[in-house]
């Protein structure tokens, strides 16, 4: 019997790969014969570099760059032959900075071009990006000034970091790009369908999360459909009404427009990199799981994506989760047959974190004694 196991990570408590291994030893306790694959797993979101990095057989690169401050900070990156993957959050991700430092009109993308900078120099000509988080609405120009672009002033200098540099821009120049940036292509782990400006767009959407008062807001949407307008001037293909455009404070339309990049559901990019369907082609059994699954696990989640893809095949699908709400019923709609929460009895959510790994071992054990009892 084969069973392919592939999880997202136990968010605070396991990764994708501990909580993928935790479920084969519950496995391994009923019938040590049977053959159980654990298989990295992420949504493009938080884990991602790690989770492909090390299911890909690849290696993590430190780097100091540069924080949505400003200020220079250690942060990780992982590459797969000449595959970098990154998440844009290592460096421009709003965890990095306290609720009271939020304040988009300052905070800069400039380390996520400095992560791709790293990985060009180290060979890297493909790049697969995750783009959620961010503590930034500077619509990319600090990632894209990283690269050698020119974001200028009236007086012909650089623009200043975050959304304030947009309301100073008044050119764009191409002439200090990375000559290396036309043979790079991007792969864009995107989960959203914002637009760049507008009532949906970036500005309206999450800059209040991100500290933005509604003067902030009706601003930066202004300099953003300028910074728009000057960009199609030079870049023909610049749409900023194009799904999608708006993630990350614009950094979805810097990467669509000023690189060969490619904006797509995070989960389907981490399924075909993993290669994760010709494994479940030849299995018997899908295990996937997640930390919670709810009504919005079937909006682009990991689980949902295993599960879509073992319906091709009609392979039989198991899921386990640390929680689950009663909207999680859905998931039986979109490819999950069964689910189990791994919680064993009633604990302080610190506790349930501490116990995941065995919960999740003993919980597949009794699962798998009644599938087999079949």
């Amino acid at each position: 019997m084969k069973v392919i196991i592939a999880t997202d990570s136990f968010k605070g408590s396991l990764s994708s790969l501990e909580a993928g291994n935790a479920i084969a030893e519950g496995i391994k306790k009923v019938n040590n014969t049977i053959e159980a694959e654990v298989c990295a797993l992420a949504d493009g979101g938080e884990g991602t570099v790690e989770a492909l990095t090390a299911g890909m057989g690849g290696k993590i690169e430190t780097i100091y760059a540069t924080n949505p401050l400003g200020k220079k900070i250690s942060c990780q990156y992982g590459i797969v032959e000449k595959t970098a993957i990154i998440e844009i959050a290592a460096t421009a991700g709003i965890t990095l900075i306290t609720a009271e430092q939020r304040n988009p009109l300052d905070t800069t993308t400039y380390g996520v071009g400095e992560m791709i900078k790293d990985a060009i120099q180290k060979g890297c000509r493909r790049f697969i990006i995750g783009i959620g988080g961010s503590a930034t609405n500077d619509g990319g120009i600090g990632m894209l000034q990283a690269l050698g672009y020119g974001f200028l002033d009236k007086d012909k200098k650089q623009v200043c970091y975050g959304a304030s540099g947009l309301a100073q821009l008044q050119s764009i120049t191409t002439k200090n790009v990375l000559p290396e940036l036309k043979e790079c292509t991007f792969y864009i782990a995107c989960d959203v369908t914002n637009p760049l400006c507008g009532k949906e767009g970036c500005s309206a959407i999450f800059g209040p999360q991100k500290g933005a008062t509604e003067e902030m807001i009706q601003n930066m949407d202004k300099w953003l459909q300028n910074y728009a307008i000057l960009a199609k001037s030079i870049f023909p293909k610049a749409d900023s009404t194009f799904p999608g455009t708006g993630a990350a404070g614009g950094l979805g339309f810097a990467f669509f427009t000023f690189t060969n990049a490619v904006l797509e559901s995070g989960i389907s990019i981490v399924l075909r990199e993993t290669k994760l369907e010709q494994k479940i082609k030849t299995a018997d059994l899908v295990i996937t799981g997640e930390g919670r699954l709810d009504e919005q696990s079937v909006m682009g989640k990991a689980p949902i994506g295993v599960a879509k893809l073992a319906k091709k095949y009609n392979k039989t699908v198991i899921a386990f989760a640390g929680s689950v709400t009663e909207q999680a019923t859905v998931c039986n709609a979109h490819g999950i047959d069964a689910y189990f929460p791994i919680l064993r009895r009633i604990v302080t959510l610190e506790q349930a974190m501490e116990l995941a790994r065995q919960n999740i071992i003993e919980t597949s054990e009794q699962v798998f004694r009644l599938y087999l009892a079949k």
